[in-house]
């Protein structure tokens, strides 16, 4: 086995322990668990129904931002911090993350101003993959995600560590366009989008809650569509 195939399984095997630690909290959490979702359509690939509640489905993918000025940096300045509450923080170049273990999923977008995005294709790093390679301390329990252009959003570990959450650098087949957040993302398929930070610059990991931008400002914190779960 090469030291590259050595590496990759020691990053397999340290996120399957790390994901063992939370299985039971992912299994309670209402996007896998809810006996009374509401929305419409039929099942969806956890069993939700298709669209949440007053989703309306597009086939344009709408932007939106903050609408805040930042320097874009470019793939050779780009970087993404992994620290906080861990044992070995990090920094990856685009290179570094590039080598990492890939992951492409099928999953739906949903927008918490009433549009979904559905059957988009993914490519990217699974959070998972990243958990791994710093491994959180025992007491860690939640995710924030910081942006380039300042936003954050904040995530409980037992939704961070699902296996459709990704940092994604290609959509349908293309790098992801800098107005969706290229060149890598956070997607939350199980959640509503804006708990998914684009131009991802660094996930920092918490013990103790920490509201984001909109999570500040009245947004709900846990954010679960088939709960309508809008608002604080």
């Amino acid at each position: 086995m090469s030291t590259r195939d050595e590496k990759l399984q020691r990053i397999v095997e340290a996120r399957l322990k790390l994901r063992a630690r939370f299985l039971e909290k992912m299994a309670r959490t209402p996007g896998l668990s809810d006996e009374r979702p509401q929305g419409s359509g039929p099942p969806n690939r956890h069993g939700m129904p298709k669209l949440p509640p007053d989703q309306t489905e597009t086939r344009k993918w709408p932007v939106l931002d903050l609408g805040v000025p930042f320097d874009q940096p470019s793939l050779e300045e780009w970087e993404l911090r992994i620290d906080g509450a861990v044992e070995q923080p990090l920094t990856l170049s685009w290179t570094d993350f590039r080598s990492l273990p890939q992951a492409e999923d099928t999953s739906d977008f949903h927008c918490v101003t009433g549009w979904s995005l559905m059957d988009v294709q993914w490519k990217g790093v699974q959070l998972a993959t990243l958990a791994a390679l710093a491994r959180p301390l025992p007491e860690a329990g939640f995710v924030l995600a910081h942006a380039y252009d300042g936003y954050t959003t904040n995530l409980a570990l037992e939704e961070a560590l699902k296996d459709d959450v990704l940092l994604v650098h290609t959509y349908n087949g293309k790098p992801l366009p800098r107005e969706h957040g290229g060149p890598v993302r956070m997607i939350t398929p199980q959640l509503y989008a804006w708990k998914g930070a684009k131009w991802i610059r660094r996930i920092e990991f918490l013990r103790q809650d920490q509201p984001g931008f909109w999570e500040q400002r009245g947004y709900s914190n846990t954010a679960h569509p088939w709960r309508d779960d809008r608002y604080s």
